[in-house]
């Protein structure tokens, strides 16, 4: 029994299969781009197709993950390929009780948006070859649909662990963030990262690695680099204020609000912000301005 099906659960449960065993697979919510599409990577086809940098989730897609494969060089992974090959696929794992584990009846609707993302993909790549310009190989091959297997026209609504004699449970449902042992003023009440790009509001605290943290690819090695970059920065900045050590000095901010008074032709009050350049007057106008902060 494998619980999850992004890229650890699929990949496990393929590899138990082609070992000779009955496998369970428990399908969630998930994404499933092609491993290689007109022969370039994903990981390529996500970088051009701005993927890899959206800054926000879609509403209602938290937790749908990525499922592909890089046994046997990299492969595309398709539910229903390993369906046909054996696997009885699930829907997501709702609970446990005397012995039994109880499923949602949504393997078809997750499997259907899996091909949607899958599809979707081809598509939009398509698209950018054709714009581009770009010489790259056809590959209808791509777009060959598995038939319907019947564990998702009759799926199965719940599994008694002795019955069935399944003796192992692989839970591939990722991790839960536990920042306890870190005794800082960092976080909110659920204990999640109180920052900004991975800038605590708790001195000397910065993150990286949390998903979105400023993009998709945050929780990627292709794209941590973006975060890791930024969060440096700041540590140089950080580290250059507390080293200086300069006489304190009165100064006139440029980008605060200003109560000025027009003296010349007409008298009148008036604001201006973020001033980065000397104040042009008409020169048919003798003014005189005084300005001091509000």
């Amino acid at each position: 029994m494998v619980v999850g099906a992004g890229s650890s659960g699929a990949q496990i449960a393929d590899e138990l299969n082609r070992a000779g065993r009955k496998v369970v697979l428990s399908v969630g919510p998930h994404d499933r781009p092609p491993r290689r599409y007109r022969n370039r990577d994903f990981v390529w086809w996500l970088g051009v197709l701005g993927l890899w940098d959206l800054a926000a989730q879609k509403p209602g897609t938290e937790h749908v993950t990525i499922s592909v494969s890089g046994a046997y060089g990299g492969s595309t992974m398709d539910f229903r390929r390993l369906a046909s090959e054996g696997v009885m696929l699930v829907g997501r794992t709702q609970s446990f009780l005397d012995g039994t584990l109880y499923f949602a009846d949504d393997a078809s609707t997750n499997i259907a948006a899996g091909d949607k993302n899958y599809a979707d993909m081809l598509d939009a790549a398509d698209a950018y070859v054709l714009a581009s310009g770009l010489d790259l190989p056809l590959e209808p091959e791509a777009r060959k649909a598995w038939p319907e297997p019947s564990c998702l026209s009759n799926p199965l609504r719940s599994l008694n662990l002795a019955d069935e004699n399944v003796t192992t449970i692989i839970w591939a449902t990722g991790y839960k963030q536990d920042f306890s042992w870190l005794k800082v003023d960092a976080f909110d009440e659920k204990g999640a990262p109180i920052h900004q790009r991975g800038v605590s509001k708790e001195p000397g605290v910065y993150f990286l690695g949390l998903p979105w943290q400023s993009r998709r690819g945050s929780t990627f090695l292709w794209g941590v680099w973006h975060d890791a970059k930024f969060v440096a920065d700041q540590i140089a900045i950080q580290r250059a204020y507390a080293d200086y050590d300069g006489e304190a000095r009165s100064v006139c901010p440029a980008n605060n609000l200003y109560r000025l008074k027009l003296l010349g032709h007409q008298m009148t009050h008036t604001r201006i912000r973020k001033f980065n350049t000397a104040i042009h007057t008409p020169s048919k106008t003798s003014t005189m301005i005084f300005a001091r902060p509000l």
